[in-house]
């Protein structure tokens, strides 16, 4: 996999390189109103793909943070619920506790 991944970024650098070498003409950015500036178009392109790369990232570590929470939330949940099953367990060990004298012997039905 690490090589087709290597492929793949290789191809596309090699595709900006053979654009950037193509297009050395200057293009205008119309920030704000008033406000302009003039770069060639590959260095035009490569800004876009640094921010675009940048925002990726970005909504990749919002969307991990989002699962965090979730599922640490699923697991206060569950730690809940275990929690409130120990404590049936241990009411129902006193109850049988309780009743286990009351209860006949295994050997008398036995023999019976």
């Amino acid at each position: 996999m690490r090589q087709v991944n290597f492929a793949i970024i290789f191809i596309f650098c090699l595709a900006f390189a053979l654009f950037s070498i193509e297009n050395t003409e200057l293009g205008t950015i119309h920030l704000i109103p008033g406000m302009e500036v003039q770069a060639p178009i590959s260095v035009e392109l490569l800004i876009a793909l640094g921010l675009g790369g940048v925002l990726a990232w970005l909504f990749s570590v919002w969307t991990h943070l989002e699962r965090l929470l979730w599922s640490g939330q699923k697991v206060r949940q569950k730690d809940a619920q275990i929690q409130e099953l120990e404590y049936k367990i241990e009411e129902y060990q006193a109850q049988l506790q309780s009743l286990q004298p009351t209860l006949p012997a295994a050997n008398d039905s036995v023999n019976a």
